[in-house]
């Protein structure tokens, strides 16, 4: 009921506005869907319904200040150094963001008029796929503004991480949009309004496709796109980038249409795009990514994940290229074995990869800290960041050049890697890198207007100018004595807000001062009753100088500044390049680690149809039950889609609760992990390329559309038959599970023919239906896998080994039991399931078990807390009184025929 309310929205008028309400009314006119932070002195201010936004979304003070034709001005701001908190949370709100700053000083402006407004001009619009700063974003993820284009039935999707001037352009079908899509992740995607009137692309981008921003159709035709995409690059040609299709060059279009609007101007430190098709990477479409959890648990946590699971990176570089490889395993054989081959070696050097991760855990975040230089957002501490980081990586290159094993060389991907941080291959950086080093002072501000960065005797005139701003004192000391010295009069340097510096003498020791040669020296400028008040000129240019020193030295510190950020501008190419080999170091080395610590091996992909795994274990459970002190039970999983080395398709059946799921994700995530360039937690591993990768494990509705689990299940299984082919690899888990048990079987029956005779894809399928074991016997390439549980004592073990054969049962009841389902219930469970499951009784005829009939033994027992227990039988009275060890061998005889008889009443 204190809920804050949002007047609506108002016309702003312009009408009568004073100066600066003008100005924030001419800002708001060029971004009417913003909110406006107007920088006034040590605040931005937000106006109008800007103000109500902000406070009701910040949680602050909403006020009125001023008046507007009669009515109270809303407002409502923010501290400039605490900005960016602040903007950080608005745009996880969902809200757009323009900055209008001060473009002068206040006594710049007062030159023009007493009256004047301090000029000021909207320097970027901030969304959540064009941050830069540290502050607002996760320095180990990815923040990617992507781009949909659509142009005579091919689609395209156009990517670039702003932060580190990575761009990727994917030509596709448009049916693989969602995949990639999915894989990139992006925080805000920008499509051409026409095609969200397209259903299943309008789904696509909801699902994965961050912030959705509509842009107007015409930016993503052709021929503008490409007058835009040269105006980014700064070329007269797209010749460069290869053949890029129409679509290709309208997706590149809206982002440079973006970025021209956002960055007000400012052009980012963009690499070439790098091209791709859809054919390159592993497709795996959101619900399957989801359902296996690689980078994100289905609760949206990045622990408990396997990305969590296996990063052992120690850059923010590094961390982000481990979760790209993870998003968009390889297709190209030579390409993953060129990965493993990295992180072989360092599996093998041991004591050279732990020397190296050392010294990367001295290497900033070189990519970020270049385009925030490169769009005017960067500071001192920036250029510092590529100091330190490329004397990191020179130090890497000589520790890889002194390498204790000349017999084995680092692999083409690490020496490319080396060759990359050895600043003397490449002079131009080598002299930026001995620039800075010598330039750059040990404390670094966060801005450049802050001074004190440059280092002393870089500079004798900054140094001259320094000594004269904190000095200043002893300077005019040593003035005053020199003047006494040479006019030998008893004289003082004093300062007022008048005169400024002067010299003074009492009036009965100042006369020599009138007189030649020194009245050429000193200046008379005031007498008083007591003192008289001289200049020189020597001290009228120091004084000027004094007044001036710290703007000066301020001005020469940001030209400095200034200058090594063009420098850095200059050799973008360079130092991207460079902050991409320490990644990939990083990346092979970590990997290296995870593999010795997880007894992960290297595993055999080719071109086959084979997945063979030994010994594999699921990398996340594993490490959750090891922290636990309990052992993991491995298990082998056989798949061959040509049939030749194993079945095509497996049946998994076993009860609840005995890793049924754990066992289909393990070999799933077997195949991203060996795909992405990873070892694979197995005794070994073999695997012809994985295609796609489809996953139907879990349940979930989608209420907004009106889909029950059921259906979701449906369209998902539907997507699944429609596109898988032989080289995918489908898990399924309990399809049909959501209907009648027939349809449900039908269904089940029906999917795993289609699987085995139509896609010939490898397959696993967990089932409950156990009917479906009997295809073992009628296909050609099935076989039949059970996850395995005893009993015992009344308890159920779960044994998590998967072995050949089907399960004898399901175990629900028992599962039920563990569950905690009350006592009562379970009993009556058992007595209704041994009615079903005898052979003499129909199913559909179960008139004498009525649902809520409890027998009154039981309800007893269980007010007690403990099982009912059913009465003794005759042929159980009987045994109990027979004396076994006195019998003759004729009355056990007889015993024998009497309890037959006792069974038959």
């Amino acid at each position: 009921m204190n809920a804050r309310t949002t007047p609506p929205a108002a016309t702003l008028d312009p009408t009568g506005a004073t100066p600066v309400m003008q100005q924030f009314f001419e800002m708001k006119a060029r971004q009417p869907d913003a909110l406006i932070f107007f920088r006034m002195g040590d605040f931005y201010e937000l106006f109008f319904d800007d103000a109500y936004k902000a406070a009701a979304a910040l949680g602050i003070s909403q006020t009125f200040r001023g008046t507007h034709n009669g009515q109270p001005i809303p407002m409502a701001g923010v501290p400039q150094h605490a900005a960016e908190a602040y903007l950080s949370k608005l745009i996880r709100m969902g809200f757009k963001v323009a900055v209008c700053e001060q473009m002068e000083d206040p006594a710049e402006a007062k030159k023009r008029g007493s009256k004047s407004v301090v000029r000021r001009d909207i320097v970027r619009v901030v969304t959540p796929g064009t941050l830069t700063e540290d502050g607002l974003l996760d320095a180990r993820g990815a923040n990617r503004l992507a781009a949909v284009a659509l142009r005579a039935g091919q689609a395209a999707v156009a990517s670039v991480e702003l932060s580190t001037g990575e761009v990727e352009v994917f030509a596709l079908a448009k049916e693989a949009v969602a995949p990639i899509l999915a894989a990139l992740a992006p925080s805000e995607t920008l499509v051409a309004d026409r095609l969200l009137s397209d259903d299943s692309l309008s789904q696509t981008l909801k699902i994965c496709g961050g912030l959705v921003q509509p842009m107007p159709s015409a930016l993503s035709e052709p021929q503008a796109s490409e007058q835009r995409v040269k105006r980014l690059y700064g070329v007269d040609t797209l010749d460069g980038f290869g053949g890029l299709t129409p679509a290709e060059i309208g997706a590149l279009g809206l982002i440079a249409a973006h970025l021209e609007m956002t960055q007000a101007g400012k052009l980012p430190a963009l690499r070439a795009p790098r091209r791709a098709a859809d054919a390159d990477v592993m497709a795996i479409d959101p619900a399957t990514r989801g359902s296996l959890e690689i980078d994100r648990t289905q609760t949206g946590d990045r622990n408990g994940s396997l990305l969590a699971c296996i990063d052992r990176t120690v850059t923010a570089g590094g961390a982000r290229m481990l979760a790209s490889r993870l998003a968009r395993p390889l297709l190209d054989v030579a390409a993953i074995d060129q990965r493993l081959d990295a992180v072989e070696w360092f599996v093998e050097h041991r004591q050279l990869r732990q020397r190296l991760r050392e010294v990367l855990k001295g290497a900033g975040d070189m990519a970020r800290a270049l385009s925030r230089l490169a769009l005017g957002r960067g500071g001192p501490r920036d250029l510092g960041c590529i100091r330190d980081t490329l004397k990191c990586g020179e130090r890497l290159a000589g520790m890889a050049g002194g390498s204790p094993d000349p017999l084995s060389p680092p692999p083409f991907e690490l020496e490319h890697a080396f060759k990359a941080l050895t600043p003397s291959l490449h002079e131009g950086l080598s002299q930026f890198l001995n620039t800075l080093e010598q330039g750059l002072g040990p404390d670094l501000p966060a801005l450049a207007r802050d001074g004190g960065f440059v280092a002393a005797g870089v500079r004798p005139e900054l140094d001259q100018a320094r000594s004269l701003r904190d000095d200043s004192r002893k300077v005019i000391i040593a003035l005053e004595a020199q003047l006494m010295a040479e006019s030998g009069v008893p004289l003082k340097i004093r300062h007022n807000g008048v005169l400024g510096y002067f010299v003074e003498a009492t009036a009965g020791k100042a006369d020599p001062l009138f007189q030649p040669p020194l009245n050429a020296v000193f200046i008379h400028r005031q007498t008083l009753a007591n003192q008289v008040r001289f200049t020189t000129v020597e001290l009228a240019d120091l004084d000027a100088r004094i007044a001036q020193a710290a703007e000066r030295a301020l001005a020469m510190e940001v030209a400095a500044f200034e200058d090594w950020r063009e420098q850095a501008r200059g050799l973008a190419d360079a130092i991207q390049i460079a902050a991409e080999a320490l990644a990939r170091l990083d990346v092979a080395s970590a990997l290296a680690e995870w593999a010795e610590d997880a007894g992960a091996v290297r595993p055999i992909v080719d071109r086959s149809y084979a997945f063979d795994a030994k010994g594999a274990r699921h990398p996340v459970v594993e490490a959750a039950v090891k922290k636990a002190g309990d052992p993991y039970t491995p298990n082998d999983c056989c798949l061959d889609a040509s049939g030749e080395g194993g079945p095509r398709l497996s049946i998994v059946t076993g009860p609840n609760m005995a890793g049924k799921s754990t066992f289909l994700r393990q070999n799933a995530l077997l195949a991203i992990l060996a795909q992405s360039g990873c070892y694979v937690p197995a005794a070994s591993f073999r695997l012809g390329v994985v295609d796609r990768l489809f996953s139907r494990v879990g349940a979930g509705d989608d209420l907004a559309r009106g889909r029950s689990t059921f259906m979701m299940e449906m369209v998902e299984t539907a997507a699944i038959l429609t596109q898988a082919g032989p080289r995918s690899l489908v898990i399924l888990d309990e399809i049909g599970r959501g209907t009648a048990t027939y349809d449900g079987l039908a269904i089940a029956w029906a999917c795993a023919e289609a699987l085995h005779d139509t896609n010939k894809s490898r397959a696993l399928f967990a089932t409950h239906y156990h009917e479906l074991a009997t295809l073992e016997e009628r296909m050609a390439h099935v076989s039949n896998l059970s996850l395995r549980a005893k009993e015992w004592n009344g308890d159920l073990v779960f044994l998590h080994e998967a072995a050949p054969g089907p399960a004898d049962r399901s175990y629900g009841v028992q599962v039920a039991k563990l569950a905690g389902v009350p006592t009562p219930v379970v009993v009556r469970a058992r007595e209704v399931l041994d009615r079903l499951e005898s052979k003499d009784q129909s199913p559909a005829k179960l008139d004498d078990l009525p649902l809520f009939a409890v027998s009154q033994a039981a309800v007893a027992q269980a007010s007690l807390g403990a099982p009912a227990k059913a009465a003794p039988s005759a042929v159980e009275t009987t045994l109990e009184d027979l004396d076994v060890d006195g019998m003759s061998p004729r009355e056990a005889l007889e015993a024998l025929y009497r309890l037959k008889g006792l069974l038959k009443t």
